[in-house]
């Protein structure tokens, strides 16, 4: 569905694009916790392709993509190693990186959705795939590299505006409106979304009387 939307070209950009820029958030999390060269290859990897590994484990899609394609694969490899020759200046740069994590956050969230739907699950199910999608790799990163998953702690909503877009597509394809312009809307919505929570801070609603200045638990 969603290949049919764009050439197959553009969409393999974009989904190298991703792919490299997740590996780049990665890679830069293990040079910051003094992994080793093998260490920061495994979190940009699990990072750029865990979270399409996932859904196509659960859809059956077999073998997985980051397994059939080989750019897939060779893509968070680059992104690692200038991470590790180069991190002082990719660090320098890491406002623009957090810009195009929030671009490859949209394309996962609406690719993710529109895959599981293309598969035969619900518009519910594929929605939450899709934010699967989008912010598992993320989850598999902190997990590794021994922090609370922003998942859970989502400080500047990274999770929330995943799922608008992942809803924004289940809701087009029950209205038979989902085209190349309502999928851009999904993908530059939770773009948008993403970084207006970057910039003021936002973040999901903490538990209900729960003040935001009682220190969190470690």
């Amino acid at each position: 569905m969603f290949h049919d939307l764009f050439p197959p070209g553009i969409q393999h950009a974009l989904d190298l694009a991703g792919i490299f820029v997740f590996a780049t958030a990665g890679a830069l999390l293990a040079v910051r916790k003094n992994f080793d060269v093998f260490g920061i290859v495994v979190l940009a990897l699990v990072t750029a392709l865990g979270g399409g590994l996932f859904r196509d484990l659960v859809i059956g899609a077999v073998p997985p993509a980051a397994f059939g394609e080989l750019s897939f694969f060779v893509t968070p490899l680059i992104a690692a190693g200038i991470v590790y020759f180069l991190h002082p200046e990719v660090q320098r740069i890491n406002r623009a990186i957090n810009v195009f994590d929030a671009a490859g956050l949209g394309l996962f969230c609406v690719t993710g959705t529109t895959k599981a739907y293309e598969y035969g699950l619900g518009l519910t199910a594929s929605a939450a795939l899709g934010v699967a999608t989008a912010v598992g790799g993320g989850v598999l990163r902190d997990v590794l590299g021994n922090e609370v998953p922003s998942l859970l702690r989502d400080r500047e909503m990274y999770a929330v505006p995943a799922l608008v877009g992942a809803t924004m597509v289940a809701v087009f394809i029950s209205m038979h409106s989902l085209n190349a312009i309502t999928t851009g809307l999904a993908i530059v919505t939770t773009f948008v979304l993403r970084l207006l929570a970057m910039r003021y801070h936002w973040r999901a609603p903490l538990a209900w009387n729960r003040r935001s200045s009682v220190a969190e638990e470690p």
